[in-house]
């Protein structure tokens, strides 16, 4: 459940992502023209780029952390093969300090180095699950995903519409959107709402007014 919440919080923010920076980007274009097709080329090349990008960073990213949960193990793996006794009494005193005492640490630290010792050692004093570290390319294909479901909002929003309707219908479309993604990561992250909603509103009202003010005043400037 826990690696389920992770993975959905994860494409929330994806999805956020998406949104506030393909909206953005076509309001300020919005601010320089009119044109559907430059719209469309710059949504589309911001929509692209972004997915891709994101991506890339959270393929490097989680293949940092596996590398880094990999060496961890073989570490864990040599120290049991090298001295038992040391990591079982290490083990116990992990055990004992969730509140166990210490005849109890010492039997079930026992029992579970008979079962898996790198298992045990892997959950209690890392904090890995060995048979379930971190997959780059599903991290990737998410991030690549969700951002793309996102940004998918807002080109759609400033294209449809006529030219004096565009901005103001991607304005609302977007702070609707976020309202949402501001509630469900707040859920998901047990936090409270209202504040998640406000800050996600106020920083994408505020990065389509900057956009937008940029592209006017780049228009004006080059008539």
């Amino acid at each position: 459940m826990s690696t389920r919440l992770n993975w959905l919080r994860a494409g929330v923010l994806g999805a956020n992502d998406g949104i506030i920076s393909t909206a953005g980007l076509v309001v300020g274009v919005a601010g320089t023209t009119t044109s559907r097709s430059s719209l469309l080329a710059a949504g589309v090349a911001g929509l692209l780029a972004g997915s891709l990008s994101m991506a890339a960073g959270e393929y490097v990213s989680v293949s940092s952390q596996r590398d880094s949960e990999r060496a961890a193990l073989d570490t864990e793996r040599r120290e049991l093969a090298e001295d038992p006794e040391a990591e079982l009494d290490e083990l116990t005193g992990l055990l004992a300090a969730r509140g166990l005492s210490r005849d109890v640490a010492r039997e079930a630290a026992v029992q579970l180095s008979e079962r898996d010792a790198l298992r045990a050692h892997a959950r209690v004093e890392l904090g890995i699950e060995p048979d379930e570290l971190a997959n780059p390319w599903h991290a990737a294909l998410a991030s690549l995903v969700a951002f793309t479901v996102g940004a998918l909002l807002p080109l759609l929003a400033i294209l449809l519409p006529g030219p004096d309707q565009r901005v103001p219908v991607t304005f609302g479309a977007v702070l609707v959107a976020l309202v949402v993604c501001g509630q469900v990561s707040s859920r998901l992250g047990g936090a409270p709402s209202a504040r998640a909603v406000v800050r996600n509103v106020a920083g994408g009202a505020l990065a389509m007014t900057v956009t937008y003010a940029v592209g006017r005043l780049l228009d004006v400037a080059g008539a």
